[in-house]
């Protein structure tokens, strides 16, 4: 069995490249299927397949019989619409054991933009789940998943890689307060009302600006989120509308388009007489257009540009990554062992069959002989005579065959297995 990943990344993608291949939850089945068929169709057994898909990465997950690595790069540079060499120049492609120490890298947070995140073990496991809805999560990627879940858990509860970590809402804060004095005396507005948006609403409510609004697409949603920090609710489309009255904009939805263009944001600028507005766009890809940040008064950050706000503390939590590293080590090789005996997995069942069918025939022997009255030791005797009989034959055969040296190799293998001693 062969696992294999492909991905992108915040270090190895422009975030215009990598919007091209951020999938939403909602588009994971029928892209698995599309990934499946496309890979099968190059005479591969079926493909299990898992994909994680973040504002901060985007990374395939396989398994099969045969390795389709090659075949993996050339969907997935299809579907984003770019060749297979620009794709292949900003991803990485991993193999086996590799493939697995990134996935347990990326559960623990290791490998994200804020080093020891939490948020990610949660979109890793709605990715599994995603997959498993799909139907295109098999035993092996499934035992990799939740190896991964274990070593994330090991890391987080006898390490400090997580302490004190600067997450990209609390660096959306801190920004923000560089450009306002008294976050108290600002209007925030946040576009969306997902898992992103909820954290954000969290950590600027804390500072208790002097308004909060929610614009998202489904407004019972909005409503919902709003209602927890005493905010209001309203629509996306009245949202051209609204913006001047905002000096904080935070913004992060599942939109394949910008939601808020240069136009909106020039219009609201003038009402404004010019005030300075403070935008942060987490989504990928883009929720607002990147001409934006051309426009004086706008100050706009997008999730690459939160980067070295959050890698502040990083160097004081260098000796737990280490005994993280560690913890990752022992899982890889624990996976790979299992990886080694799942290859002898159809072997085994094999042996257990034919030695089914072989106990079957001398049990069906022996009834025929009870019931015709025949003694039972008798009909004991033969039942085991005729097993030890039908395990040894093919033995027995093969010290009979070929020239010396494969006759000595198989007197030791058939001493190694049947003259044992109990210990």
């Amino acid at each position: 069995m062969a696992v294999w990943a492909l991905g992108l990344n915040h270090t190895t993608a422009p975030l215009d490249l990598r919007g091209r291949f951020a999938f939403a939850l909602d588009q994971i089945a029928p892209t698995l299927q599309s990934l499946r068929r496309t890979v099968g169709s190059q005479g591969h057994p079926p493909v299990e397949a898992a994909i994680l898909s973040t504002c901060n990465r985007t990374e395939i997950y396989c398994a099969a019989e045969h390795p389709a690595l090659e075949h993996t790069v050339g969907w997935l540079a299809e579907s984003g619409g770019v060749s297979p060499a620009l794709l292949r120049s900003h991803a990485y492609t991993l193999s086996d054991d590799q493939a697995a120490r990134h996935a347990f890298r990326v559960a623990a947070g290791l490998d994200s933009m804020v080093l020891g995140e939490a948020q990610i073990l949660g979109q890793m496991k709605d990715a599994v789940r995603a997959a498993e809805t799909a139907g295109a999560l098999g035993t092996t990627l499934n035992q990799l998943f939740q190896r991964s879940f274990a070593v994330a858990k090991e890391v987080r509860t006898t390490t400090e890689i997580g302490a004190h970590s600067i997450s990209m809402a609390a660096a959306a804060v801190r920004l923000a307060s560089q450009l306002f004095e008294d976050l108290r005396e600002t209007r925030v507005l946040f576009v969306g009302a997902g898992e992103m948006i909820d954290l954000a609403v969290t950590h600027f409510a804390a500072r208790a600006p002097k308004k909060i609004a929610i614009a998202n697409r489904t407004l019972e949603r909005g409503e919902s989120l709003a209602g927890r920090f005493g905010g209001e609710a309203m629509r996306l489309a009245d949202l051209p509308g609204r913006l001047a009255e905002f000096d904080i904009v935070i913004s992060c939805t599942a939109s394949t388009l910008p939601l808020i263009g240069l136009g909106a944001v020039e219009r609201a600028l003038k009402a404004r007489r010019h005030r300075p507005m403070f935008m942060v766009d987490l989504a990928v890809p883009r929720d607002i257009e990147p001409e934006v940040r051309q426009l004086e008064d706008i100050y706009l950050y997008t999730v690459d540009d939160l980067a070295h706000v959050v890698r502040q503390g990083e160097a004081s939590r260098q000796a737990a990554v280490a005994q993280a590293e560690t913890i990752i080590d022992a899982g890889v090789r624990s996976f790979m062992h299992w990886m080694d005996q799942r290859a002898n997995v159809p072997l085994i069942q094999q042996l257990q069959a034919q030695t089914d069918e072989w106990r079957q025939a001398e049990l069906a022997r022996a009834r025929k002989l009870l019931a015709r009255g025949d003694d039972v030791d008798a009909v004991l005797e033969a039942l085991s005579r005729g097993l030890t009989q039908k395990l040894l034959h093919g033995a027995l055969a093969e010290l009979h065959a070929g020239d010396a040296e494969a006759r000595q190799q198989t007197a030791a293998a058939v001493s190694r297995l049947f003259l044992r001693k109990e210990r």
